[in-house]
Parts: C-alpha cells; structure tokens; sequence
C-alpha cells in the first residue's frame, strides 16, 4: 500500500512537470518580488530623491551667484528750450540705448544655525528613507514566504485527501469483487461510492484553493496572475529563535529605526524654527556694468562699471509672535513623534511575545504530530490490511481514513504555524533572509 501511494505521487510529480509548468523555488519568488514589487521601487525612487537633495547647497549653505541683462531700445520725441534761443533743438525720433548687465554673489555667514540644522535635517530623512526602503524589503520577503508556505500546506492538504481518494477506490474494488461471489451487499458498495464521490469533491475544492494560493504569490510578484507554476518543496521550521535575543534585535527593526530618524527630523524642524529669531549676516559681492546712449541731448553717452562687495545684516524685530508659537509647535510634533515610538516598540514588544508563543505551542506540538501521523499512516495500512481478508468493518475504514485525513491537517497546519512565526519573529527583528 505505502509503495502504491509513493508511485502515485511520483506519476503526478511527473506529469504536472510534463505539462509545462514552471517550477518556482523560493529563492526565485523572493527575488521575484524584490525586482517588480511597486513598494519597493517606490521607496528606492524616495531613497534616491532624498540622496539628491542632502546637500549643503539645499540646505543654504552655499553661496548664490545670479547674473542679469537689460537692454532697452527707447525712441523718444526730444524738446529742449534754453535761455538763449539759439541753443534751443528739437528732435524727433530720438534713439536712446540703455544696457545695464551685473552678476551678484550672496553667501549667508550666520542664521542662527539653520544651515547646519537644515542640513542635518535632510540627512536624516535620507537615512529615514533608506529605513523605509528596508521595511519594505522586509515585509515583501515575508509575505512572499508565507504565501509560498501557504501554497506547499494547501498541496499537503491536497495529498491527505488523495490518499484518502485512493483508500476509497481499493475499498470499493473490495466490495465489487466481495459482491460478486456473494460475500457483500449493495448498501455496502453504494456507500462506498458516495464517500468516494465525496472525496472526489473535496480534492476539487481543494485544487481551488490551491490554485487560488498561486494566483496570490502571483500577484505579490507581479506576474501576470494567470500564469502557471509549480512549487514543490516542504516546510522546514527553524527551531533556535529565543525571546531574549528577539528582544535584544527589536531596536534593529526598520519601522523603530525610521521613527528614531523621525523624532532626529522634528528636532532639526525645531531648530530651524528657533533660528529665524536670529540675525540674518550675509556677504555680498558683485560686479556692474552700466551704459545709456543718446542719439540727442545732453549727454549723448554715459557709461560706468565695477565691482560691488558689502555685508547686510538682517534683523526680525517683530512678527506678531509667530516665530515662537511656530517653535512651540514644532517641539510638540517632537514629542508626538517620541510618543509613537514608543507606542511603536510597545506594539511590537506586544506582537514579538505573542508570535513567540505561538511559535514555541507549535514546535511543541510538532514532535507530538508527527508521531501521530505516521501512527494514522500505520493504522490506516492496517485497518486496509484487515478489512480485504473481512477482520475490518465499513466503519472501522472510515474511522481510519478520518484520523489519518485529521492527523495530515493538524500536521502541515501546525508546520505552517510554527513557518509563518518563525517568519514574523525575523521580521520584526530585521533578519529575515533565505
């Protein structure tokens, strides 16, 4: 019986193989997913935007040159009377040219630190950004393994019941060669063909679940959702995860991290707000060249050009008290920033304690199970045995096939449990890898 079940699953192997199914393994899914997953192109476009713009010149730090050129064409009615008539002219249609260009350099030597504020600032939420960017990372590895676990447990599910499918159809081949000699009824067999009908149904609803699964995993790598692939692996559960040390990780998670990089953003957003209470100290340097020409009148050329360099001092006197409500402001968004970090390790000190729960429940009952299992195999091989020479009743087989069926459920769901903690625990710790 255990060969005919072993050549059973190796024909299907074989023929799902044959059919033009591509087979998908882990490693490919997650890289899959890190090269197509939107969120994280996303997070790489914010990573890269904010590289570009932590730099001194955005934050002020740099000078500024600006150049300018007027050139203004003028024709212009001219009337001039004098106290000697004879010097009187008039002219109509005068041409008057006035070109003025300058280049101008400002640097700010002080502001009340804003600059340096500024620029810490942006590198903070530079390395924010990058944070995000993991955290995306990080929750895409996860939910591309636990739907990858998820499809390996429903294919566990879908070869409980077609052993089960099998067990059926020797039961009523039983029965068939029983009724022919006299030695069966056929109350028996039509009971045997509803239970196998009913198998039957099952296994179908279970391919859909499969199925569906797939086209889950799918649309997490974005593929197209109807494309055909074929997993075969099995669940391996790492078994060496401690408390104390997924304690001593949690301050590694991307989400804790950004939310530090938070609370360093809003204290720079503070100081800059402090800083326009400041004088303003900038230098100033530039160059001139000024020159009108005239057809007529008096001066028929004026021309001027040379360097300019000075300081300006700006000073805020008085705003209506804006600036200090704004600062008063901005040290309340630090705090409120601070709350939700800690809110945020509460809640992922809560989840840790809890996946880990789950996680040691179901190593623990994993050794228990999987002796089962192979208990129910060996009833159920055993209970076959019998029943073909009649030691075993219709019932006695149902009986067996029913704790086998349940021991195979119990079995992957509780491998699946024990996976998808073990993942969960490496996430929020920032481990998670293959």
């Amino acid at each position: 019986m255990k060969l005919n079940w072993i050549l059973h699953l190796v024909l299907v192997i074989g023929c799902v193989t044959a059919s033009g199914q591509e087979k998908l393994t882990l490693s490919q899914a997650v890289d899959i997913a890190l090269k197509n997953n939107l969120g994280i192109i996303i997070a790489k476009n914010n990573v890269e935007a904010n590289d570009i713009l932590n730099t001194y010149g955005v934050a002020g730090g740099l000078p500024a040159i600006n150049g300018a050129l007027v050139d203004n064409q003028q024709v212009v009615d001219i009337n001039q009377k004098y106290s000697d008539a004879s010097r009187d002219a008039k002219t109509h249609g005068a041409k008057t040219n006035n070109l003025t260009a300058n280049i101008t350099g400002t640097i700010i030597l002080f502001n009340g630190m804003k600059i340096i504020s500024t620029k810490r600032q942006l590198d903070a939420q530079y390395l924010q950004s990058k944070e995000v960017l993991n955290s995306q990372v990080q929750n895409t590895i996860a939910a591309v393994m636990t739907s990858y676990y998820d499809i390996i447990r429903q294919q566990s599910y879908t070869g409980t019941i077609s052993r089960s499918i099998e067990v059926s159809e020797k039961r009523l081949e039983i029965l068939q060669t029983q009724f022919s000699v006299g030695m069966a009824n056929n109350a028996d067999i039509f009971q045997a063909r509803l239970d196998l009908t009913a198998l039957q149904q099952s296994l179908t609803s279970q391919q859909l679940i499969v199925d569906q699964a797939k086209t889950d995993l799918l649309t997490l790598l974005t593929l197209k959702p109807d494309s055909v692939i074929y997993v075969n692996d099995s669940i391996q559960v790492d078994n060496t995860i401690r408390l104390d040390s997924v304690f001593a990780q949690l301050d590694k998670n991307a989400d804790i991290v950004a939310a530090n990089y938070q609370i360093r953003i809003n204290e720079m957003i503070a100081r800059e707000t402090a800083a326009q209470r400041y004088p303003t100290v900038r230098l100033n340097a530039g160059y001139n060249y000024s020159r009108v020409q005239n057809s007529a009148g008096f001066n028929l050329l004026n021309q001027s050009s040379g360097a300019i360099f000075g300081i300006s001092l700006g000073v805020p006197i008085y705003n209506g008290g804006a600036y200090r409500r704004e600062k008063q402001a901005a040290d309340i968004y630090t705090e409120n920033a601070e709350v939700q970090k800690r809110e945020l390790v509460r809640d992922y000190s809560g989840g840790a304690v809890k996946t880990f729960q789950a996680y040691k429940s179901a190593l623990a009952q994993l050794e228990v199970e999987r002796k089962n299992y192979v208990v129910a195999q060996q009833l159920l091989d055993l209970v076959m045995q019998k029943y073909e020479v009649r030691q075993a009743t219709i019932i006695d087989v149902r009986e067996a096939q029913k704790s086998f069926e349940d021991a195979g459920y119990r079995l992957v769901n509780l491998e699946f449990s024990a996976k998808a903690a073990e993942i969960e625990l490496k996430r929020v710790t920032n481990r998670l890898g293959l």
